[in-house]
């Protein structure tokens, strides 16, 4: 491709993804395709001749978009957002088209610069304390996602748990636990399997009222550990969590790790940049105190092109020493001055993107202003539906919603809310999605797309409730 063809495309690309943000509220927001369907329309075998990119572009309207669960549509209600936005799609395209590998400092000085300077400013953002700093003994990086960022975490605590020797000897020098609660992710037990410890080394945790974490039920459960044996490695606050959106308490569970010397690592993924609004910074009690790790997922809620994970340290020595691996090829002179950070010794991975590139063009862009009204105005949205159901008695709300998650339900058996369930997301007109509360078959209303307006949570309801009075009068 010559530099007039990748011009002349590039704006084609530009212009039809304009176009595509410009009429997807059209579109149904669910798939409309059959398993298999789409494979049916793409040939058997590779062509053997290059195609103009024209041909790619029309199969986009043919193939691609028919086949495409709409996360950008403005009543994508299912799970939380991945969000996009024009700075973001931009900075994607300058990431895409420098393409270096920012493994070391010196692949790329500005790649791990630039990357250590914006995290230093969302941190700021969010109101994280000096420890997080990469100007102190701890710092940021951006990961693919959260789930990396738990796994990272825990070789890090393990390898301070272990002073070293499971980073040696691996995980069979020492009987290690790590703790979640009972609404915690699930990438918490993958990261256990990962790192080797297997799923038995994980311990549940019993919540409480409003679904979060009990400290006391975890201070048992590390006594009863240590007691057999055990060394507690890790234990995973989460800051939203999936189902429900609910809160662990950061100050009695880190009260509890830096009692038995276990890492804290808080996740959150999706709620965490909430805290970007003074007003729910209260999220955040206790993590600048008490929290070894730290992750929130710019990709989810902060109008960040997927994949991007903001995640930081408050002593990065635990988590170099546990991934740092460095053969005679990688040696420089940069890095052994200790005057650089090298980002490949902060992941799994080897190889590294330029992500810091679309943070920092979304930061430029909104500002925190800017960033802060877009959080406030899902949050608002969210509570004027939770005011809806609650004051429609065929309703019930099942959990809190401080934020933009409202779990709800008809009052009545399970099979009616599948039923309801099924109904709204067979009409196109809004996609949402179920979690069990307590047992009961709950619905999920999760606001926030970058599109999402008043009239759409509005539309929403109003399906719902035509819907839920056709399932109980017919």
């Amino acid at each position: 491709m010559t530099a007039d063809e990748f011009r002349e495309y590039g704006r084609a690309v530009v212009d039809w993804l304009a176009d595509y943000w410009d009429r997807v509220e059209s579109l149904p927001v669910l798939a409309q395709v059959a398993p298999g369907q789409v494979r049916e329309q793409l040939p058997a075998r590779a062509p053997e001749l290059g195609e103009d990119f024209r041909a790619v572009l029309e199969d986009m309207d043919t193939i691609v978009v028919p086949g495409l669960t709409h996360w950008q549509h403005p009543s994508f209600f299912a799970y939380y957002p991945s969000n996009t936005s024009g700075p973001a799609v931009l900075a994607e395209l300058l990431t895409a088209g420098l393409n270096v590998q920012g493994m070391m400092w010196q692949t790329s000085p500005v790649c791990t610069e630039l990357e250590q300077h914006v995290l230093d400013w969302l941190a700021g953002l969010l109101g994280l304390s000096d420890r997080f700093l990469s100007t102190g003994s701890g710092g940021g990086v951006i990961q693919d996602t959260a789930s990396s960022s738990i796994l990272v975490a825990l070789l890090a605590a393990l390898h301070r748990a272990s002073s070293g020797r499971v980073t040696r000897d691996g995980v069979a020098s020492g009987r290690f636990t790590v703790y979640t609660s009972a609404e915690g992710h699930s990438a918490c037990e993958k990261a256990a399997r990962v790192a080797g410890l297997g799923a038995a080394a994980l311990r549940t945790i019993d919540t409480r009222a409003d679904f979060s974490m009990d400290p006391d039920a975890l201070r048992n459960a590390m006594k009863s550990d240590i007691a057999a044996g055990y060394i507690p490695a890790m234990v995973m606050a989460t800051i939203g969590t999936t189902s429900t959106g609910a809160i662990d308490p950061v100050p009695g569970i880190g009260a509890a790790c830096k009692e038995f010397g276990a890492w804290l690592h808080v996740d959150a993924a999706h709620a965490g940049v909430a805290a970007i609004c003074p007003e729910l910074r209260w999220i955040h009690h206790g993590v600048n105190d008490y929290a070894d790790s730290y992750a929130t997922n710019p990709h989810k809620w902060l109008l960040t092109t997927f994949d991007c994970d903001a995640c930081y340290v408050a002593d990065r020595d635990a988590l170099i020493g546990a991934l740092s691996v460095l053969p005679e090829y990688l040696r420089n002179q940069a890095s052994e001055s200790h005057a650089v950070v090298d980002y490949r010794d902060w992941g799994v991975p080897l190889g590294r993107r330029f992500r810091a590139l679309k943070l920092w063009s979304v930061i430029r862009w909104y500002g925190g202003e800017g960033l802060r009204a877009h959080i406030r105005h899902h949050v608002a949205l969210a509570q004027q539906f939770a005011e809806w159901v609650s004051g429609d008695s065929r309703f019930e709300l099942m959990a809190p919603h401080p934020l933009s998650l409202v779990c709800f339900r008809l009052r009545g058996p399970d099979e009616m809310n599948r039923q309801l369930l099924e109904a709204v997301n067979a009409t196109g007109r809004i996609y949402l999605s179920h979690t069990r509360v307590r047992g009961a078959y709950t619905l999920r209303m999760a606001i926030g797309a970058i599109s999402t307006r008043d009239r759409h949570v509005a539309d929403a309801w109003d399906l719902l409730c035509r819907e839920a009075t056709r399932l109980q009068t017919g």
